[in-house]
Protein backbone atom coordinates (compact mmCIF):
# COMPACT_ATOMS: atom_id res chain seq x y z
CA UNK A 1 0.00 0.00 0.00
CA UNK A 2 2.97 2.15 0.82
CA UNK A 3 4.49 2.61 -3.05
CA UNK A 4 1.05 2.74 -3.80
CA UNK A 5 0.05 5.64 -2.26
CA UNK A 6 3.34 7.37 -2.76
CA UNK A 7 3.25 6.46 -6.95
CA UNK A 8 -0.16 8.32 -6.94
CA UNK A 9 1.41 11.05 -5.26
CA UNK A 10 4.21 11.52 -7.89
CA UNK A 11 2.19 11.00 -10.81
CA UNK A 12 -0.71 13.69 -9.14
CA UNK A 13 2.14 16.43 -8.64
CA UNK A 14 3.77 15.89 -11.86
CA UNK A 15 0.21 16.57 -13.71
CA UNK A 16 -0.30 19.50 -11.44
CA UNK A 17 2.91 21.23 -12.30
CA UNK A 18 2.74 19.81 -16.34
CA UNK A 19 -0.34 21.57 -15.70
CA UNK A 20 0.84 25.24 -14.51
CA UNK A 21 4.07 25.21 -16.76
CA UNK A 22 1.96 24.86 -20.03
CA UNK A 23 0.36 28.33 -18.95
CA UNK A 24 1.74 31.52 -19.52
CA UNK A 25 2.32 34.01 -16.61
CA UNK A 26 -0.82 36.56 -17.60
CA UNK A 27 -2.98 32.89 -18.34
CA UNK A 28 -2.49 31.71 -15.02
CA UNK A 29 -3.51 35.22 -13.13
CA UNK A 30 -6.27 35.70 -15.39
CA UNK A 31 -9.74 35.17 -13.86
CA UNK A 32 -12.75 33.47 -15.61
CA UNK A 33 -16.15 35.12 -16.17
CA UNK A 34 -17.51 33.00 -13.42
CA UNK A 35 -14.98 34.63 -11.15
CA UNK A 36 -13.52 32.55 -8.31
CA UNK A 37 -9.78 31.70 -8.07
CA UNK A 38 -7.33 32.11 -10.92
CA UNK A 39 -5.21 28.67 -12.06
CA UNK A 40 -2.31 30.45 -10.21
CA UNK A 41 -4.42 31.19 -6.79
CA UNK A 42 -5.07 27.30 -6.65
CA UNK A 43 -1.47 26.58 -7.32
CA UNK A 44 -0.70 28.98 -4.41
CA UNK A 45 -3.56 27.46 -2.75
CA UNK A 46 -1.89 24.04 -3.44
CA UNK A 47 1.86 25.57 -2.48
CA UNK A 48 0.61 26.89 0.74
CA UNK A 49 -0.57 23.15 2.07
CA UNK A 50 2.33 21.55 0.76
CA UNK A 51 3.78 23.19 4.11
CA UNK A 52 4.18 19.01 5.19
CA UNK A 53 7.02 19.39 6.32
CA UNK A 54 6.76 20.28 9.84
CA UNK A 55 4.14 17.57 10.13
CA UNK A 56 5.99 15.13 9.01
CA UNK A 57 8.77 15.87 10.58
CA UNK A 58 7.32 16.82 14.69
CA UNK A 59 6.24 14.78 17.05
CA UNK A 60 5.19 11.35 15.99
CA UNK A 61 4.22 7.96 17.47
CA UNK A 62 3.74 4.10 17.15
CA UNK A 63 0.07 3.04 15.87
CA UNK A 64 -1.85 -0.30 16.41
CA UNK A 65 -4.03 0.25 13.35
CA UNK A 66 -3.68 0.23 9.77
CA UNK A 67 -1.33 3.24 8.20
CA UNK A 68 -3.92 3.81 5.25
CA UNK A 69 -6.94 3.20 7.21
CA UNK A 70 -8.39 7.02 6.93
CA UNK A 71 -7.44 7.41 3.72
CA UNK A 72 -10.57 6.03 2.19
CA UNK A 73 -12.82 8.05 3.32
CA UNK A 74 -10.80 11.17 2.87
CA UNK A 75 -10.76 10.13 -1.11
CA UNK A 76 -14.45 9.42 -1.08
CA UNK A 77 -15.13 13.26 0.57
CA UNK A 78 -12.28 14.52 -1.04
CA UNK A 79 -12.67 13.25 -5.04
CA UNK A 80 -16.12 13.84 -4.44
CA UNK A 81 -17.06 16.92 -6.51
CA UNK A 82 -20.36 17.94 -5.47
CA UNK A 83 -19.25 18.56 -2.19
CA UNK A 84 -18.19 22.04 -1.92
CA UNK A 85 -15.81 22.77 0.40
CA UNK A 86 -14.28 26.23 2.18
CA UNK A 87 -10.81 26.49 2.54
CA UNK A 88 -8.89 27.30 6.01
CA UNK A 89 -7.38 30.73 6.38
CA UNK A 90 -4.12 29.62 6.56
CA UNK A 91 -4.05 28.35 3.26
CA UNK A 92 -6.39 31.12 0.99
CA UNK A 93 -4.41 31.96 -1.76
CA UNK A 94 -3.06 35.50 -2.10
CA UNK A 95 -5.18 38.07 -4.00
CA UNK A 96 -2.18 40.01 -6.08
CA UNK A 97 -0.39 38.73 -8.92
CA UNK A 98 1.40 35.05 -8.81
CA UNK A 99 4.89 34.97 -10.34
CA UNK A 100 4.79 31.77 -12.25
CA UNK A 101 8.59 30.86 -11.95
CA UNK A 102 8.47 31.49 -8.41
CA UNK A 103 4.93 29.72 -7.70
CA UNK A 104 6.71 26.37 -9.51
CA UNK A 105 9.99 26.89 -7.70
CA UNK A 106 8.54 26.59 -4.12
CA UNK A 107 5.92 23.93 -5.76
CA UNK A 108 8.94 21.75 -6.61
CA UNK A 109 10.76 22.27 -3.82
CA UNK A 110 7.74 20.91 -1.38
CA UNK A 111 6.81 18.20 -3.78
CA UNK A 112 10.29 16.81 -3.68
CA UNK A 113 11.08 16.87 -0.03
CA UNK A 114 8.09 14.90 0.36
CA UNK A 115 9.58 12.58 -2.20
CA UNK A 116 13.04 12.05 -0.54
CA UNK A 117 11.35 12.30 3.13
CA UNK A 118 9.03 9.32 2.37
CA UNK A 119 12.20 7.07 0.86
CA UNK A 120 13.54 7.18 4.25
CA UNK A 121 10.78 7.79 7.16
CA UNK A 122 8.47 4.92 9.03
CA UNK A 123 5.30 6.60 6.97
CA UNK A 124 3.11 3.78 9.54
CA UNK A 125 4.33 6.31 12.51
CA UNK A 126 0.93 8.74 14.14
CA UNK A 127 1.76 12.40 13.53
CA UNK A 128 0.37 14.54 16.48
CA UNK A 129 1.66 17.96 16.09
CA UNK A 130 -1.67 18.55 13.91
CA UNK A 131 -4.98 16.93 12.58
CA UNK A 132 -8.08 17.53 10.92
CA UNK A 133 -10.82 17.87 13.45
CA UNK A 134 -13.17 15.44 11.30
CA UNK A 135 -10.45 13.16 11.02
CA UNK A 136 -7.89 12.98 14.00
CA UNK A 137 -4.65 12.29 13.98
CA UNK A 138 -3.04 11.14 10.56
CA UNK A 139 -0.57 9.15 9.92
CA UNK A 140 2.50 9.89 7.45
CA UNK A 141 1.23 7.73 4.86
CA UNK A 142 -2.29 9.03 5.67
CA UNK A 143 -1.23 12.72 5.44
CA UNK A 144 0.98 12.45 1.98
CA UNK A 145 -2.35 10.43 0.68
CA UNK A 146 -4.46 13.31 2.21
CA UNK A 147 -2.28 15.98 -0.06
CA UNK A 148 -2.59 13.58 -3.33
CA UNK A 149 -6.46 13.54 -3.07
CA UNK A 150 -6.33 17.48 -2.08
CA UNK A 151 -4.46 18.26 -5.36
CA UNK A 152 -6.28 15.57 -7.88
CA UNK A 153 -9.52 17.92 -6.80
CA UNK A 154 -7.91 21.10 -7.66
CA UNK A 155 -6.40 19.34 -10.48
CA UNK A 156 -9.64 19.39 -11.24
CA UNK A 157 -10.49 22.71 -10.51
CA UNK A 158 -7.40 23.86 -12.71
CA UNK A 159 -8.91 21.85 -15.70
CA UNK A 160 -12.26 23.62 -15.55
CA UNK A 161 -10.61 27.16 -15.32
CA UNK A 162 -8.65 26.17 -18.54
CA UNK A 163 -11.42 25.36 -19.89
CA UNK A 164 -13.72 28.43 -19.12
CA UNK A 165 -11.00 30.89 -20.34
CA UNK A 166 -11.09 28.69 -23.30
CA UNK A 167 -7.38 28.50 -23.97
Amino acid sequence: MKEEVLNEYYITTKELLRLISSLTEKELNKKTKEGGWTVAQVGDHLNKSYALSEVLTGEVKETKRSPNEKLKEVQELFLNLDVKMNSPKEIIPAEEFIDKESLLTELKIKIQWVNDFSKKADLSKLCLDFEIPEYGPFTRLEWIGFNTVHTKRHIYQIKQIIKNLKL
